[in-house]
């Protein structure tokens, strides 16, 4: 996977993404929509999305702390995020994307070759570079989720295919 490539066609699907979900009545983005299962309304899935790239790149990769615990509303929130404004949720995702934008820009082939040890799976031996491409893989899942389901409330997603950014 180009890491650069991939990012690039990440941040720029992303805006499209945000502008559909500002557009959205904050009644739909709260709302339950999937019962039983973690993430609940589309908040969740917003914030599960910068929040997983900010653990990976900031906490494990890089061994600092995530930048979410510098955002007061978000540090004490969840399981549920429906009650936080999108507005602070996109914040939170921009804040991290500049700081992986950064982190992207400094990378050299080793860096990506460089083992990271993993808390939970110490029997696993992951490379930077795999992690990143986890990471992107992982928002791209997400975001398909997110347009799934804003199409199931009537909302006409933004078309996010690769093909439409390249």
């Amino acid at each position: 996977m180009n890491i650069a490539a991939t990012y690039d066609y990440l941040t720029r699907a992303r805006r499209d993404l945000w502008r559909t979900l500002e557009a959205v009545p904050d009644a739909l983005l709260s709302r339950p929509l999937i019962e039983g299962v973690r993430f609940e309304c589309l908040k969740d899935y917003v914030l599960h999305i910068a929040e997983v790239e900010d653990g990976w790149i900031n906490g494990d990769i890089r061994g600092g702390p995530m930048l979410q615990r510098a955002i007061p509303e978000l540090r004490d929130a969840g399981p549920s995020f429906a009650a936080i404004p999108l507005g602070t949720l996109l914040d939170y995702w921009r804040v991290v994307e500049g700081e992986t934008l950064r982190y992207l820009a400094s990378l050299t082939e080793h860096d990506l070759a460089r083992v990271v040890p993993l808390e939970d799976w110490p029997e696993k031996q992951l490379t930077v570079g795999a992690l990143l491409s986890h990471v992107m893989i992982h928002e791209i899942r997400h975001t398909a989720q997110l347009c799934v389901l804003l199409r199931s409330q009537g909302v006409t997603p933004p078309s996010l295919d690769l093909l439409f950014y390249l």
